[in-house]
């Protein structure tokens, strides 16, 4: 067995929320099916057949059935809610309830560390979570291309495009008060905006184009080109691209913002 100083000091800051997720993985598993069940048929197949019967299969989605156009686009919605979930009380919990990251900024581990272990925890709880949403989706049908099986990758970047920048936002509060206000008057609205259950064309000129802006327009895009095999190598590039600039800028402000936090 390798020296301890010898071990990267961000896997073992990995380690704690690993184990801390062992002992409630089930639990999730069971939000993890049940979520895309209830959505895929209530939306993608009762409200899809109504849609589908009304203005005609593929009309104005691409050549998609509804269920087809929506369970893409839910699953880059379902990657957003998770991560601004694991990215608002848990990490408040680290600075003030729990006080998981003041024991281990007592440690030999830098803020860095604490803060890239965090964030891949992160990026595991979403990124298995979408491969679940995946599962749930290709047996609904609703998965019609091999690159399909990257969708959850991209829907993942989706995520993590929230949760660095929000985790960077609670590093800086005392409370959570704000909490319900941003998840209320932010995360929601691009929940019902972004182009999940139709097209953001159908909108006003100006909530287009500020659509365009928001990350889960461009999560929604990547992952319904790759579930459905429609999207060109360019625009899946640009969308990719996007994502991940938001995902290092969310990281920077975020090693700011909790240094100062551990160390103040």
């Amino acid at each position: 067995m390798a020296p301890a100083a010898a071990i990267p000091r961000p896997k073992l800051a990995v380690e704690y929320w690993l184990l801390t997720y062992r002992r409630n993985w089930k639990g999730s598993l069971l939000t993890s099916f049940l979520s895309p069940i209830l959505f895929l048929a209530a939306m993608g197949l009762g409200l899809g057949s109504l849609v589908d019967a009304e203005v005609g299969s593929g009309r104005d989605l691409g050549g998609l059935d509804y269920l087809d156009f929506l369970a893409p686009g839910l699953l880059a919605g379902n990657a957003m809610m998770l991560a601004v979930n694991e990215s608002t009380y848990p990490v408040l919990g680290g600075f003030k309830w729990y006080r998981t990251y003041t024991a281990m900024a007592a440690s030999p581990l830098r803020s860095r560390d604490i803060l890239l272990a965090h964030f891949a925890y992160m990026a595991f709880r979403v990124t298995s979570a979408s491969f679940v949403f995946l599962g749930v989706m290709a047996a609904f049908g609703a998965v019609s291309s091999p690159l399909a099986v990257l969708a959850p990758i991209g829907a993942s970047l989706c995520g993590m495009a929230f949760a660095t920048p929000t985790a960077a936002f609670v590093a800086t509060r005392t409370s959570a008060d704000n909490f319900s206000t941003y998840t209320r008057f932010v995360i929601m609205p691009m929940f019902l905006f972004s182009g999940i259950f139709y097209p953001v064309a159908q909108l006003p000129v100006v909530l287009e184009q500020i659509a365009w802006l928001t990350p889960v327009w461009h999560g929604v895009r990547l992952c319904r080109a790759l579930s459905t095999g429609s999207g060109v190598e360019w625009e899946l590039a640009g969308h990719l691209g996007y994502l991940v600039a938001l995902i290092l800028a969310g990281t920077l402000v975020a090693k700011r913002t909790f240094t100062r936090r551990l160390y103040e």
